[in-house]
């Protein structure tokens, strides 16, 4: 989660939701460098949230699924333990 914490990252990771992506398409529009997109890119597969594969002497990079996994399951956690208080809270208010 603190490789989503910066806003850059966290939008390269976003555009990456919309299928594989080469490091100048992802640093187009954004207010960084391509060299700054490929160190962002660099922290996110070190946090295994992105992989990377070689097309030619382009690095092409994707959302790792491993990764979102993880992530997911750490915010389920939360998401179920919520659940449990309203169904508690719910069931409070039947009886």
């Amino acid at each position: 989660m603190d490789a989503l914490g910066d806003p850059t990252r966290r939008a390269i990771f976003e555009r990456l939701r919309l299928g594989p992506r080469s490091v100048g398409e992802l640093a187009e529009g954004l207010p960084v460098s391509r060299p700054a997109v490929s160190q962002h890119l660099r922290v996110l597969k070190e946090a295994q949230l992105v992989t990377e594969r070689r097309d030619g002497t382009r690095r092409i990079y994707s959302l790792n699924p491993g990764g979102l996994l993880e992530l997911r399951a750490y915010f389920d956690q939360f998401w179920d333990h919520m659940l449990a208080d309203f169904k508690t809270a719910a069931e409070r208010k039947d009886a």
